[in-house]
This record gives C-alpha cells, structure tokens and sequence, in this order.
C-alpha cells in the first residue's frame, strides 16, 4: 500500500472512530448515560438473575476496577441494585432493575438509528461487505493487543 493510501485509510479510521463516539455520546446524553455505559446495563439487562463485578469486567473487556467507577457513576439512576452473593461475603451481584430494564428498548435504538445513519442507503450487500472487512480487521488486529482489552 503507497503512503497515500495509508494516510487515507489512518484519517478515515480515526475520524469514524471521533464522529461516532461523538454522535454516540450526544444520543445516549439524552437517555442520562455515557458511552460504555450504554453496553453496561444492556449487558446486565441480558442475565436476569445478575453478574458479579468481575464477571461484567470479563464480559466487558475491562478491569474490575473500571466496572466499580462505572457502576458508581451510574448508581444515581436507579438502573441496577447490589445484592450480596450467597455463600461469598466478598462478592456482590449487580442486578438490573426494572428502571434498567426499560432503558434497553431505548439503548437498542440509539444503537439502531447510529448504524442506519453510518449504513445510510447501503445495499444489503454492500452492508454485508462492510461488515466482513470491519470483522477481518478487528480478527487482525487482535493479536496486538492484551486479551483484556477486548470484548
């Protein structure tokens, strides 16, 4: 690939990656979350009975530690409750609430109306080419990177 074609490729990365944290975070803005917040309750809204911190790190990519502050930040919203974890005094499960709960429909659309704005008037097919790449690339990359930063 010729230094041309390089830089084109870097700058439309970069700047897909800005534009849609952007149009993400204004979105999700409306609905009192933060983007990563928005992947969090959807992530515990899917496990009725809750995950442990730990557990919704793994699933997440993230450390524990960034699940807690998240978790913190999003405390004052009502979406999820603590409940102690039988048999294991040192662990809590965060369970969705039925607050939660009804936030997903909404989390589900910005996502939707993100990836129809990006996706515009694609064909079927030219979606299903743009996906594949997108897959190819992230399949690529991954052995760059630590395990723990991926979900």
């Amino acid at each position: 690939m010729d230094l041309p074609e390089v830089m084109r490729v870097n700058r439309a990365l970069n700047k897909m990656s800005q534009l849609y944290r952007a149009a993400k975070a204004r979105r999700l803005a409306a609905l009192g979350l933060h983007p990563g917040q928005d992947t969090l309750l959807w992530l515990l809204a899917q496990e009725p009975d809750g995950m442990t911190v730990t557990a919704l790190a793994a699933r997440l990519g993230v450390e524990p530690p960034t699940v807690t502050r998240s978790l913190a930040r999003l405390g004052t919203g009502g979406w999820f409750r603590r409940e102690p974890v039988p048999g294991d005094r040192r662990q809590v499960r965060i369970v969705v609430t039925a607050a939660g709960r009804a936030l997903v429909p909404e989390i589900e659309s910005v996502w939707s109306d993100l990836a129809d704005q990006i996706l515009g008037a694609s064909t079927g097919a030219e979606r299903g080419i743009l996906l594949t790449v997108l897959e190819r690339a992230n399949d690529r990359l991954l052995p760059d990177l630590d395990e723990n930063l991926v979900s």
